[in-house]
C-alpha cells in the first residue's frame, strides 16, 4: 500500500544558520542557573542576558550591530543581582522589563538607536515579590499591563504607567513556577509548576478555572502555553524521563488531546509558538537542535515537521516576533541561539519559487498597537490582538510613534520611584507631535553629551599616554 503524506504547506521548512560575519560575537552570556530563554528579540533590537560582576546586566544590541561585541559595549545594568528573565514590550519596541535574583521587576526606556552609555536608571521599579523573580511577560494586547513570577510562588499583575501592583495572586501556588503564558486575548493564563500541576487562571477574578494534576509524572520542569484555538500545550518528562509533548482542552484536562514521547535527554524544552502558521518549536536547553511541529484539527493533532540541527549545542534562544521577518524570502521564523561566546541567528524559511507576496504564509498578525488601555483591561474588557498586514513588509509608523511618547512614563521620567501614569497624556496629535520634538530633542542633546565626555575622557587618555611614552623616551 502506497503511504498518503499529509498534505501540509510546512512540510518543507527548513532552517539555516546566517553566516559567521552576520552572528553576534564575544558575548559572555549568563551562567546562572535558570531555565528561561536567556534571549529577547523584536525588530528593533536583540537583549542577551549576561555575566557581570557585583550585579546583573544584560546587552541590547540593535540587529544590525553583527561582528564582534567590544567588552566596552555599555549594558543595561541596573539590578543588584543576577537578571533571570527579560521581555520586550509587544506596544513598543523601545521598552523592556528584567526580572532579577535581587527581587525586583525593572522596565527600561532603550533609546531609538541603542545605547551610547551604559544604563542603570530604570524607567520604572516594581517591588512587591519577597524571593527572586525569574519570569517577566507583558500582556498582549493591554497597554503597561505586566506579568511578573517569582520563587515566592506569587504572581503579579503590574500597571507600569502607575508603578502599582494591581492583582497579586500569591496563594494559588505551592511550590515553584516554572511558566506563565498569556492566552490569546490575554483574559486568562495557564502556568505550570513543579508540583506538576498546569493550572488555567482567571487573573482578575483570581480564581482557577481548571487544573491537572501530574500532567507529566516526571520530576524535571515542564512548561505550559497557551495555542490560539485555546487549547494549552506541554512539554515535561515522563516517569522514565523521557520527554514528553502534549495537548490538552482546558474544558476537560482528563486526558490529553495528543501525547508524544520524544527522546531520554535531560534538558528542559521550551515551546515557542507562532499563532499564525500553527507550528510549535521546541528547543531544548543544551540540545543542538530545534525541532518544530504542526498543530491541526486532524489525529495525530501534533504533527512532526522536521528538525534543525547543528553541531553546537544552545544555551538560550531568542524568537523574533513576526512584524521582524523578511516577507520577501519567505521567512516563517527566525531564532537567536545563545552559545557560550556568541549569538547565531538560524532563519526558517518555506521554499517557494514565486517571489510575490505569499499571503498564506503571512495572514494579518499582531501588530504593535495595544488594543487596550491598562485601566479597561483591569476593569474587566478584553480585546483580541490588532492585526497589521505585512504584505509591504512591517514599517513602525509615524502614528506609532506619537503613541509612545502619549502613552509613556518611558520618556522623560527621571526617577525610579515617581509614580507617573502613561495614560492621561494629551490627546490632540500636534501636542503629541511637540511632545515627540522635545522628547528627541532632549535625546540627541544626552548622546551629544555622553559623546563629548567621552571625547573629553579619551583626550586625558591620550595626553597620559603621551606623557608616559615621553618619559620613557626620556
Amino acid at each position: 500500500m502506497r503511504r498518503v503524506v499529509r498534505q501540509s504547506k510546512f512540510r518543507h521548512v527548513f532552517g539555516q544558520a546566517v553566516k559567521n560575519d552576520q552572528c553576534y560575537d564575544d558575548i559572555r552570556v549568563s551562567r546562572v542557573t535558570w531555565d528561561s530563554s536567556f534571549c529577547a528579540v523584536n525588530p528593533r533590537f536583540v537583549a542577551i542576558i549576561v555575566e557581570a560582576s557585583g550585579g546583573g546586566a544584560f546587552l541590547v544590541l540593535p540587529l544590525h550591530k553583527t561582528g564582534r561585541i567590544d567588552k566596552s559595549y555599555p549594558t543595561v545594568c541596573g539590578h543588584t543581582g543576577p537578571v533571570l528573565d527579560i521581555d520586550w514590550c509587544p506596544h513598543n519596541d523601545q521598552v523592556i522589563a528584567s526580572g532579577s535574583e535581587d527581587c525586583t521587576v525593572m522596565v527600561w526606556q532603550i533609546p531609538e538607536n541603542g545605547l551610547t552609555l551604559s544604563l542603570t536608571e530604570p524607567v520604572v521599579v516594581l517591588e512587591g515579590h519577597s524571593k527572586r523573580v525569574g519570569i517577566v511577560s507583558w500582556h498582549p494586547t493591554a497597554r503597561n499591563v505586566l506579568l511578573s513570577a517569582g520563587c515566592d510562588n506569587a504572581i503579579i499583575i503590574w500597571n507600569v504607567g502607575t508603578g502599582e501592583a494591581l492583582i497579586n495572586l500569591d496563594d494559588m501556588h505551592v511550590d515553584v513556577i516554572y511558566n506563565v503564558s498569556w492566552n490569546r486575548n490575554g483574559s486568562l493564563i495557564c502556568t505550570s509548576s513543579k508540583d506538576k500541576k498546569v493550572r488555567v487562571i482567571d487573573p482578575r477574578k483570581q480564581e482557577i478555572i481548571a487544573e491537572k494534576e501530574k500532567t507529566h509524572e516526571g520530576a524535571r520542569p515542564m512548561r505550559a502555553i497557551f495555542l490560539a484555538d485555546g487549547n494549552i500545550f506541554t512539554t515535561g518528562f515522563s516517569r522514565m524521563s523521557e520527554r514528553q509533548l502534549a495537548l490538552w482542552n482546558p474544558k476537560n484536562m482528563e486526558e490529553p488531546i495528543a501525547l508524544h514521547e520524544m527522546d531520554t535527554s535531560n534538558g528542559v524544552l521550551l515551546p515557542f509558538y507562532d499563532p499564525d502558521t500553527n507550528i510549535i518549536y521546541l528547543c531544548g536547553k543544551g540540545d543542538s537542535s530545534i525541532r518544530y511541529f504542526e498543530i491541526t484539527d486532524e489525529s495525530p493533532y501534533v504533527h512532526y515537521l522536521n528538525t534543525f540541527s547543528s553541531k553546537e549545542p544552545q544555551r538560550g534562544m531568542g524568537f523574533m516576533p513576526k512584524r521582524g521577518l523578511d516577507v520577501n524570502k519567505c521567512e516563517i521564523a527566525r531564532f537567536f541561539k545563545l552559545h557560550e561566546r556568541k549569538c547565531e541567528p538560524i532563519i526558517m524559511t518555506v521554499p517557494r519559487k514565486s517571489d510575490l507576496f505569499q499571503d498564506d504564509l503571512y495572514p494579518d498578525t499582531a501588530g504593535p498597537e495595544a488594543a487596550l488601555e491598562a485601566e479597561e483591561w483591569f476593569e474587566g474588557k478584553n480585546a483580541d490582538p490588532l492585526l497589521i498586514s505585512l504584505k509591504h513588509g512591517y514599517i513602525p509608523g509615524k502614528n506609532r510613534d506619537l503613541k509612545v511618547v502619549k502613552k509613556n512614563i518611558l520618556d522623560n521620567k527621571p526617577a525610579a520611584n515617581k509614580k507617573s501614569d502613561l495614560i492621561n497624556a494629551p490627546k490632540k496629535a500636534a501636542d503629541a507631535s511637540n511632545i515627540q520634538n522635545e522628547a528627541k530633542l532632549d535625546e540627541i542633546l544626552k548622546e551629544l553629551k555622553s559623546i563629548k565626555d567621552t571625547i573629553t575622557n579619551q583626550d586625558e587618555r591620550i595626553s597620559k599616554l603621551e606623557q608616559q611614552m615621553a618619559k620613557i623616551a626620556d
